[in-house]
């Protein structure tokens, strides 16, 4: 029986929309995540999860880590504050935060304080944050981001994110933390043009051997560089779900992030380093057959962010043949399909989206289903009453 088969039979008696998790693959992907990164621990990135349980059953049962992960990289300071107060014990922000009241939260709790780890490349975002706390007894840990974009002339690959790049510049950044009273634990390195781009054609290739040569020589010199100022680091935390492999090379990294490789959706199926496991789908009914040959499901128009274009839609998969109609593309209510002839009224049409957590931000709850068709169902972040982005 297919994956999709077997969902497909667990939550039968269920009326779609739906979102199912075939647990097989997840606990596969894991463990692949885990060969893949050689023994370096793997942080899990929440945003691509969105889901307590899930996160749960990734980290072993709790919200710690275990079998070679290494806790959790948020992406909300609400949402770190929340998962801690649930028992996670080591949380690594992915992005700066500028919430006042979480920080101000934060101040106050110091198990929180313990937990959880700011993520900075700014003065501007140290002196909001010192001032959101409201007291110099106060020492929240920091990690500094560094911009891990390659850079030829004007040419610039990658995401447009910290504006920290030079090992001076980081140094300085870290000064800058200590004198305000911050602990400096750690610094991220995360190279989108490596870890997000599938491995398409020769030149995207090229791009990753030069770019990855690039980050593993600079990274280097910017570690020396903090630790010439701090001491010492417990973190130097790198890469993402399609760029472990050049991560870990580097002796300096202390570990890796990922969180799409959980659960495969469409963008990263055309990866070298890994071979995809699809572990989470959606499913929708059949509304109407305008035509013999197009069926029309409810609802379906779950489009991923980043660049718009063909790569962000929701993808048919189950029954196969099935294509989006170029006109009209995957709708908020309604999206038709062709190659639809053998679809009635009522049937079920089975969909993988572009992007890992996102999907949970339209369903609040997911059913996860075992190899033998048992079935449990969880809330995800949004059934839970949250919405962190």
């Amino acid at each position: 029986m297919s994956p999709i088969a077997g969902l497909h039979a667990a939550t039968a008696e269920l009326d779609p929309p739906l979102a199912a998790l075939d647990l097989t693959a997840l606990r596969a992907n894991v463990a692949d995540l885990v060969r893949r990164a050689g023994g370096v621990p793997v942080r899990v990135a929440s945003k691509a999860v969105r889901c307590r349980a899930i996160l749960e059953e990734v980290l072993g049962g709790e919200l710690t880590a275990a079998g070679g992960l290494a806790g959790i990289m948020a992406y909300s300071l609400s949402e770190a504050i929340w998962l801690v107060r649930r028992g996670a014990r080591d949380v690594l922000l992915g992005y700066p935060t500028v919430d006042r009241a979480a920080l101000a939260g934060l101040a106050t709790d110091e198990t929180l304080l313990r937990s959880i780890t700011l993520m900075v490349d700014d003065v501007a975002q140290l002196e909001l944050i010192r001032a959101a706390v409201g007291t110099d007894l106060v020492h929240p840990r920091v990690c500094l981001d560094v911009d891990a974009s390659l850079r030829i002339g004007p040419l610039h690959l990658g995401a447009h994110r910290s504006p920290v790049h030079a090992p001076e510049q980081a140094a300085t950044l870290a000064a800058a933390a200590l004198r305000r009273g911050f602990d400096v634990v750690g610094l991220m390195t995360y190279e989108a043009q490596i870890a997000g781009l599938p491995d398409s054609n020769v030149a995207v290739r090229l791009m990753k051997r030069v770019s990855a040569a690039e980050i593993t020589k600079r990274r280097k010199r910017v570690v020396d560089a903090v630790r010439s100022v701090t001491g010492k680091l417990e973190i130097v935390n790198s890469g993402g779900t399609g760029s472990i492999e050049v991560s870990i090379v580097d002796p300096d990294v202390t570990e890796v992030t990922a969180g799409s490789g959980l659960y495969v959706p469409t963008l990263f199926d055309h990866y070298r380093s890994f071979t995809p496991r699809p572990a989470l789908f959606f499913a929708t009914s059949v509304l109407r057959r305008p035509t013999p040959s197009i069926a029309t499901v409810f609802s379906g128009g779950y489009i991923a962010s980043g660049p718009t274009g063909p790569s962000r839609v929701p993808k048919p998969v189950w029954p196969t043949g099935l294509r989006l109609i170029g006109a009209e593309g995957a709708g908020e209510v309604q999206t038709p399909l062709s190659g639809a002839s053998e679809l009635r009224i009522g049937d079920r049409v089975w969909f993988r989206h572009a992007k890992a957590g996102e999907l949970f931000e339209r369903f609040d709850k997911v059913h996860l289903v075992e190899s033998d068709g048992t079935r449990v169902t969880v809330l995800t972040y949004r059934g839970e009453g949250h919405c962190f982005g």
